[in-house]
């Protein structure tokens, strides 16, 4: 790699390692370097982003989706059932990961060696090929709190850890529905949250096909309200990348310097809509070295000014995220 993504300071910075990143990969990676040339797309007359082509998110289901240079035995798979075809994305090198899991979080979050975290998720042994438990578990690490832990399957002991530690700096992981079972479970039993200034909650994305009319809005109030504090924030990110984007409120998303969201037009895949217009999410994911970098997704979404929203799904995509993770 000609240059350190992580440490990228311009617009021109990211322009140049795009189109390094394009020409490797059309070189290297066999499935990305067909689906070019079934475009009859000519890699020389590739010298903006905006020209680079997105693979469809969909390749990663069936098809080996990495650097020819590389060996990778692990893998992480998006969630389903057993009857589902289902994302493998092959990591070759972890390391690029976990300097992304760390690197955004620290830009948008903090340093994480000043949290406690605690999932409503599975734990790694679990879930090995879970792409946000292998992120959950690297921050606990990290962390090295005692009090780290996940409990899925215990709503009262979190309930009890959580007013013990009211006062400390303490970050909640959890899909969505597992959030909302939890506070309806202290609202059941009468149980009381006590309401805490430390305490930050991050969704992660995911209703299991549980209350479909709720907006991101709403859902975002019963959280602060239930939970009582003030920082309900979202991370979004997928199997298929090694990047996340954060959203510290108002479903506003933000990425970090080396991930890009442009909102291609839904009725012309090779055009982009302007600021402010819905379309589809594609996203550059330049610690997707050893795969692909430009995926073309199936999430509906605006963006403006380095800020990007998700509004949904197209219609007929496929159900995938992390709801199914506690299936």
């Amino acid at each position: 790699m000609k240059q350190n993504i992580f440490d990228m300071k311009t617009e021109e910075n990211f322009r140049l390692a795009c189109l390094e990143t394009f020409h490797y990969q059309y070189e290297n990676v066999e499935i990305y370097r067909k689906f070019v040339d079934y475009l009859n797309i000519n890699p020389s007359s590739i010298n903006q982003v905006s020209d680079i082509p997105f693979l469809p998110i969909e390749m990663f289901k069936n098809h080996l989706v990495l650097d020819k240079n590389s060996v990778a035995e692990n893998y992480f798979q998006s969630s389903g059932t057993t009857q589902m075809n289902r994302s493998k994305h092959y990591i070759a090198d972890f390391s690029l990961y976990e300097e992304s899991i760390y690197r955004s979080f620290e830009q948008f979050i903090g340093q994480p060696e000043d949290y406690i975290f605690l999932g409503l998720l599975p734990n790694y042994s679990e879930n090995p090929h879970s792409s946000l438990i292998y992120m959950i578990d690297f921050l606990m690490r990290k962390s090295g709190r005692k009090e780290n832990g996940y409990y899925l399957y215990n709503h009262q002991d979190l309930l009890d850890l959580l007013n013990v530690l009211k006062d400390r700096n303490v970050l909640l992981f959890g899909v969505s529905f597992a959030l909302l079972d939890f506070l309806d479970f202290c609202s059941v039993h009468s149980h009381t949250l006590q309401p805490s200034n430390t305490l930050t909650i991050i969704e992660t994305g995911g209703m299991k096909g549980r209350k479909e009319e709720m907006t991101k809005d709403e859902l975002l109030k019963i959280f602060k309200q239930g939970f009582g504090t003030d920082k309900i924030f979202s991370e979004y990110s997928m199997t298929e990348l090694l990047s996340q984007a954060y959203s510290l409120g108002e479903n506003i998303y933000k990425s970090p310097n080396w991930m890009r969201i442009l909102i291609r037009n839904t009725e012309d895949p090779f055009s982009y809509v302007d600021d402010g217009i819905t379309g589809a999410i594609n996203i550059i994911d330049l610690a997707n070295r050893h795969s692909c970098a430009f995926i073309a997704t199936q999430d509906l979404g605006k963006a403006k000014d380095r800020t990007f929203q998700v509004l949904g799904r197209i219609d007929h995509s496929d159900i995938r995220g992390c709801s199914l993770l506690v299936s």
